[in-house]
């Protein structure tokens, strides 16, 4: 029987688990510079699936990867006003290079808005070249001063989406588009989390749009976590890169944008959406291993293991084989419960007398035998028994932990307690907002009554969920 693994308990102190499971399930590592990380190889294999099925939906919805530098002239940050004041504190600057002082301090690339403009400006003429759906896989900087491992770094990998459109309308569709059939697909029906789709306040929008799309996930301690977000940039930054194609009408006009983007905070989020006391859990549509086919000892259980792994790799399943008889089994199994590996095969010379294997599932838990031939057929339905079961978990923690409420300290109550407050937005407005960040709570999103997303902020019927969040 396998010992827990020597996790500090989630009741106990979440922080300390949370960072005691990065470090055991070897996931990631501090940099050498305050607010960097070392993304180990199983953490990154989770980001390159992540990665992997995002990229395909980006794909799906028209947008085509490039790639921009990652040194931006300073000056183009002030190009526009907005932008460069929601950066200035976060901004990392160059000002030698060669052994020399820059004639212009660069700024390593905290967002991508400033230069990818600059090239929209030449590369949008006529209406023929809208829309302009663009996407890149880079790393960011910005200066983090209370940095957390995948949480807030000073410098992380993300994907960010630009587009330029004609209309306001096709824009705000994309963005919309992206939001919904891109971001929350992939949060939802991937990493099986049950985020909540809004739209940010006025005051919590992204420096330059005229509107932010939101996804937010609930924690396992209940507090917020924003997983991605869709902006809507209007004509901003349109006006400060003159960036304008000749219409249909032979009239000069202004692009209409759009920017988008998520990161490796999903892996964070991940880890404290579905970690428990014996460590991670990962949604078996997205884990890079599925099953582990563990040899427990003997030559024979070694060959057994290598010919299952076969079979089941044949049958469509992402397998690694666990052959190493000379470290001992209590060992390997506790370090792969720690990994959250969603099943895991174990096959010893008992098992080969009786033509079985243990199967051991990670997310449900518990261990039952199993006949070896019957297998391949079976653990695809019970992988997605497993990834339901998460989706469920996720939105019972939800629903549970969320109150209405119709008063500003009702709301303040409930996020501290460790929960999401509801609360009429036309009872807290602007001004509640304000005093609820004296208690460093925060309106995460604005939602229709029915949970869908408002047109506009002072929509009727429109609805704060409230939290304190990471």
């Amino acid at each position: 029987m396998a010992k827990a693994p020597v996790l500090t308990p989630q009741a106990e102190d979440f922080p300390r688990w949370y960072q005691d499971l990065i470090n055991k399930a070897e996931l990631a590592d501090n940099g050498p510079v305050r607010g960097t990380m070392v993304i180990r190889p199983y953490g990154y294999g989770l980001w390159e699936r992540m990665q992997q099925e995002m990229d395909a939906r980006i794909k799906d919805a028209g947008a085509q990867n490039a790639y921009f530098p990652l040194f931006i002239p300073q000056s183009y940050l002030t190009r526009e006003a907005e932008h460069v004041e929601g950066f200035a504190p976060e901004l990392a600057v160059v000002t030698h290079g060669g052994g020399k002082e820059l004639e212009e301090p660069v700024v390593v690339r905290p967002t991508s808005e400033t230069i990818i403009n600059d090239y929209f400006s030449k590369w949008v003429q006529s209406y023929r070249d809208l829309p302009l759906l663009i996407n890149q896989w880079a790393n960011v900087v910005r200066w983090e001063m209370r940095p957390r491992v995948f949480l807030r770094t000073s410098e992380f990998l993300w994907q960010e989406g630009h587009t330029a459109h004609a209309t306001y309308e096709d824009a705000r569709d994309y963005a919309a588009r992206i939001h919904r059939d891109v971001y929350a697909d992939f949060m939802i029906n991937v990493l099986g989390i049950d985020v909540v789709l809004g739209r940010k306040t006025a005051k919590e929008r992204f420096a330059g749009a005229i509107n932010t799309l939101t996804l937010e996930g609930m924690m396992g301690d209940g507090k917020a976590l924003q997983m991605g977000t869709s902006h809507e940039l209007g004509t901003n930054f349109a006006k400060a890169f003159n960036t304008q194609y000749l219409s249909k009408d032979g009239k000069q006009e202004l692009v209409w944008q759009t920017s988008w983007g998520v990161s490796t905070r999903m892996v964070g989020g991940l880890i404290m959406s579905h970690g428990d006391d014996s460590g991670l859990r990962v949604p078996p549509r997205l884990a890079a291993v599925q099953v582990v086919v563990v040899a427990i000892k003997g030559d024979e259980a070694v060959a057994k293991v290598r010919e299952v792994g076969d079979r089941l790799k044949a049958a469509g399943l992402r397998v690694q084989v666990d052959d190493r008889i000379d470290t001992p089994f209590g060992r390997r199994a506790v370090d792969w419960e720690l990994k959250g590996v969603p099943v895991r095969v174990e096959i010893g010379p008992r098992d080969l007398e009786a033509g079985t294997a243990m199967l051991a599932r990670r997310i449900p838990g518990g261990k039952e035998p199993v006949s070896l031939d019957a297998l391949a057929e079976l653990l695809p339905a019970l992988l997605e028994e497993d990834q339901a079961l998460l989706l469920r978990q996720s939105r019972e923690r939800r629903e549970s932990r969320t109150s209405d409420v119709t008063t500003l300290a009702e709301a303040a109550e409930a996020a501290i307690a460790g929960g999401w407050a509801r609360i009429p937005w036309a009872d807290l407005g602007p001004e509640g907002e304000a005093k609820l960040a004296e208690q460093a709570v925060s309106v995460r999103c604005l939602v229709a009554e029915d949970g869908s997303v408002p047109d506009a902020d002072d929509a009727p019927g429109t609805v704060a969920i409230v939290a304190r969040a990471y």
